[in-house]
C-alpha cells in the first residue's frame, strides 16, 4: 500500500500535482526564478527541463568577460539506483519532438512556500528535491531527501555545463578542456579562458566517475518561437555517485567558489528560513520585487526585468516606488534612489556616468524621476522630501528650463518637444532597420502630462518649504502649460491626441493619454478625465492591462510572436501591458473613488491567474492584445510587478477608510 506523504501537508499557494506535471503541455509553460544581489539566477522549468537559451541553474555575471550573464551549469540529471536498476529523473528536449529521459513521469508534485520542491517517485522510492540560489554568493544548493525507501539507494547526479554566454550557444569543440582538479567532496572545472572555476561539491563523501561527453542537439523551443537558432549542445564530465538512506538529506552545491562540505547543511537551512514565502498573491509579488535588486560595488539598482533585460533610468524610476513604498520599504527606495539620482546627476553635469544605469539620456526619464520622487513625498510628507531630493529636482527643473537637454525643448507655449522621428523616445521604443516602429514626435502627451505634474508638485513643496516666491514663479508656469496642454491635446471626441508635431497630429487611441488623467495633479477637469477613462476602458483596457493600441486602428497587430522583426511590429501596437493597469486603476479610484472597488478587485482576478505560469509568482513583460491574451516577452517584468503592487496598496487605502 502507498504511503501518502502529502496527507498531513498545508496545501500550498503554489502547488501542481502528478497530472499536471506530466502534461507537457502545462508544466513546460511554468518557469522557476531565483536570483541573487550579484545578478546572477537559476532558471528552468518546473520539471527541470530547459527551453530557452537564458535557461540554467547557474547563471552568473562574468565582468572579466563582458556585461553579460554566462550559463555555467546549465542542468543536473538525478538518477535513483536500486538492486543494479537505473531510475534516471532528468528530461531534456532534444530536436525532432524528441524528450529524453522522461523522467518527468516520476514526479509526483510540486510545491513552492519559500523554495521550490518536487518530490518523485520511484517504486518504493520517495525522494524530496529542494532548490535554494544564495542571495549574496553565486551559488544554488540542491538538498535531496530520501523520505521512503525499502532498500539500499544509491543517488546518481550528472551535471551538464555550457560555459557561455546567455545570447549565445555551445557547441561541440575542441578548444574546450574537459579535465578537473579534486576539491574537497568534488571537483572544480574550467572549460574556457577567461572564466571562473566551477566548483561542484556534496556534503558528505562521494564518488565522482568521470566519463566526459558532449550530448547533441539540445532544442530550446522558445528561441525557436522567437524565430532564433534553438540547438546546442552540452558537455558533461561524468557523474557523482553516493550511497543515501532513508531519512537522510545531501546537499549539492554549484559555485563559483569552494565550500566546506560541513556547512553545506546548515547553510542551506539559513538561506531557506531567509526566503520570502510564496503564500498568496501579494506575497508572490513582494517576493518578485525583491528578485529585482541587485547591488554591485555599494550601489543599488532595479534590474528591468529577467532573464535578459539590465537596468534602464526610465523602468528604475517608474518601478521604484511600487516595489518599495507600497510595500512599506522605504529604506530600500532610498538606496534605490542614491544611485539612481547620482547616474541622473552625472548625466546632467556631462561627466561619464560611472554607475551600470542605462538609457539615462532618454528625454522623459528627468520627468519620470520627479514622478518617483512625489510618490515618496507621499509616503513621508513635502518637507522630508525637499529635505532629502531638493536639490536634485532643483538641478533636473534648471536642467530643462535651460534648455540643457539634447531632445528636451521648452516652448513658448511652456510644453515640452521631443524629437522622435528618426529616433524612438519614449517607452514606446520598437526600432526596425534602426528607425521607430512608432515615431512619435513633437509635443507626445506623456511628457507634458508629466511635466505639468512635475512643475505643480515642486511648486507645492517650495511652498511646503518655506520657498513663497519661487514656488509663486512655478505656480505661473504651470498654468501656462495648464492652458496650452488643454490647447493642444485634447480633441473634439473626448480623447487626447497621442502626439502633436506642427500641423500634424497623432488620432491614434493610445494609452498615453491615462498619465494625463492618473498623476496627482491633472491638467483636465473631472468630466474630461471621466471621457479619457471612459474611452481607456472601452478600447483598451484588457483583464491583462491596456491595449497598446485601440483594436479600431488598421495598424492593431496584437499578437507579440514570431521572428525579431514581426515582433518589433507588434511589440507596441496592440499588445497589453500590464505596467500601465497600475495607472489606469489610479485614475479609476480617483474618478470613482468607493464604488470603483468592486470593478478594480475584478480587475485583479486577471493578474492572479498570472502567477502560475511564466516566472512562477511574477508577472512577464507583455500579453497579447487579443483572447487568450498569452503572455509573452520576458518571464518577469519590474514595472509590471510594481504596477500591480501599487494598484493592491491603493485597492487597500480605498477599503480601510
Amino acid at each position: 500500500m502507498a504511503i501518502d506523504i502529502f496527507k498531513d501537508k498545508v496545501p500550498c499557494y503554489l502547488q501542481f500535482d502528478k497530472n499536471q506535471m506530466t502534461n507537457l503541455q502545462i508544466s513546460m509553460t511554468k518557469e522557476i526564478l531565483l536570483t541573487n544581489r550579484l545578478g546572477g539566477f537559476c532558471s528552468t522549468t518546473v520539471l527541470g527541463c530547459n527551453i530557452r537559451k537564458y535557461n540554467g541553474l547557474l547563471v552568473v555575471p562574468v565582468p572579466q568577460l563582458d556585461n553579460e550573464n554566462h550559463v555555467l551549469l546549465s542542468s543536473l540529471d538525478e538518477t535513483v539506483v536500486q538492486h543494479g536498476v537505473e531510475f534516471n529523473m532528468g528530461i531534456h528536449k532534444f530536436q525532432g519532438e524528441n524528450y529524453s529521459p522522461k523522467g518527468h513521469k516520476y514526479i509526483i508534485r510540486f510545491e513552492w512556500d519559500k523554495v521550490p520542491t518536487i518530490y518523485y517517485r520511484v517504486g518504493g522510492v520517495i525522494l524530496q528535491k529542494e532548490m535554494v540560489f544564495m542571495a549574496n554568493d553565486q551559488r544554488l544548493m540542491i538538498r535531496y531527501t530520501l523520505l521512503e525507501a525499502h532498500s539500499p539507494t544509491t543517488l546518481r547526479l550528472r551535471p551538464f555545463l555550457a560555459f557561455r554566454s546567455v545570447r549565445e550557444f555551445t557547441h561541440r569543440n575542441n578548444a574546450f578542456n574537459g579535465g578537473y582538479e579534486t576539491v574537497r567532496n568534488g571537483v572544480k572545472m574550467c572549460m574556457y579562458n577567461g572564466y571562473p572555476d566551477l566548483y561542484m561539491q556534496l556534503s558528505r563523501k562521494n564518488e565522482f566517475n568521470y566519463l566526459p561527453d558532449w550530448y547533441l542537439g539540445f532544442d530550446y523551443p522558445r528561441e525557436r518561437e522567437r524565430g532564433y537558432s534553438s540547438d546546442e549542445d552540452l558537455f558533461t564530465p561524468g557523474y557523482f555517485e553516493i550511497p543515501i538512506k532513508k531519512g537522510e538529506s545531501i546537499v549539492f552545491s554549484a559555485g563559483i567558489s569552494e565550500m566546506h562540505p560541513s556547512i553545506m547543511k546548515h547553510t542551506m537551512e539559513k538561506e531557506k528560513d531567509t526566503k520570502d514565502s510564496m503564500s498568496g498573491f501579494y506575497n508572490c509579488l513582494v517576493r518578485s520585487a525583491h528578485q529585482f535588486h541587485i547591488e554591485k560595488k555599494g550601489e543599488h539598482y532595479i534590474k528591468a526585468g529577467y532573464p535578459w533585460f539590465k537596468c534602464r533610468a526610465r523602468d528604475f524610476f517608474i518601478a521604484m516606488p511600487g516595489l518599495t513604498l507600497y510595500i512599506g520599504e522605504q529604506a530600500k527606495y532610498e538606496q534605490y534612489m542614491a544611485t539612481a539620482s547620482k547616474a541622473m546627476k552625472q548625466w546632467m553635469n556631462g561627466d561619464g556616468v560611472d554607475v551600470e544605469v542605462y538609457e539615462v539620456h532618454q528625454p522623459d526619464v528627468l520627468l519620470w524621476a520627479i514622478w518617483c520622487l512625489q510618490q515618496y513625498a507621499k509616503f513621508t510628507s513635502l518637507e522630508q522630501c525637499y529635505r532629502k531630493y531638493g536639490k536634485f529636482v532643483d538641478q533636473i527643473m534648471k536642467f530643462i528650463l535651460g534648455g540643457r537637454h539634447p531632445n528636451l525643448f521648452v516652448h513658448d507655449n511652456k510644453l515640452l518637444y521631443s524629437y522622435g522621428r528618426d529616433v524612438a523616445v519614449s517607452w514606446m521604443n520598437s526600432e526596425s532597420e534602426g528607425r521607430p516602429v512608432i515615431p512619435r514626435t513633437g509635443y507626445i502627451v506623456e511628457f507634458n502630462a508629466l511635466w505639468y505634474h512635475a512643475v505643480c508638485f515642486w511648486a507645492e513643496m517650495l511652498s511646503a518649504s518655506g520657498h513663497k516666491n519661487k514656488a509663486e514663479y512655478y505656480n505661473e508656469l504651470s498654468q501656462k502649460i495648464y492652458s496650452s496642454f488643454r490647447r493642444v491635446f485634447i480633441n473634439k471626441y473626448g480623447y487626447l491626441y497621442d502626439y502633436v508635431d506642427e500641423n500634424e497630429v497623432c488620432w491614434d487611441v493610445r494609452p498615453n493619454m491615462v498619465f494625463a488623467i492618473a498623476m496627482h495633479f491633472s491638467p483636465l477637469t473631472r468630466e474630461e478625465q471621466k471621457n479619457v477613462l471612459d474611452i481607456c476602458t472601452r478600447e483598451l483596457r484588457t483583464p491583462k492591462g491596456l491595449r497598446s493600441l485601440t483594436p479600431k486602428s488598421g495598424a492593431y497587430n496584437p499578437i507579440y510572436e514570431g521572428p525579431n522583426w514581426k515582433r518589433d511590429y507588434a511589440y507596441h501596437q496592440g499588445t497589453t501591458w500590464p505596467w500601465l493597469a497600475g495607472f489606469y486603476l489610479e485614475a479609476y479610484m480617483r474618478i470613482y473613488k468607493r464604488s470603483g472597488l468592486t470593478y478594480i478587485e475584478n480587475q485583479m482576478i486577471g493578474f492572479e491567474d498570472e502567477m502560475k505560469f511564466h516566472a512562477l509568482g511574477s508577472i512577464p513583460e507583455l500579453f497579447d492584445g487579443n483572447p487568450p491574451f498569452h503572455g509573452r516577452g520576458a518571464i518577469s517584468f519590474a514595472i509590471n510587478v510594481a504596477g500591480i503592487l501599487r494598484a493592491l496598496r491603493l485597492l487597500d487605502d480605498y477599503e480601510n477608510e
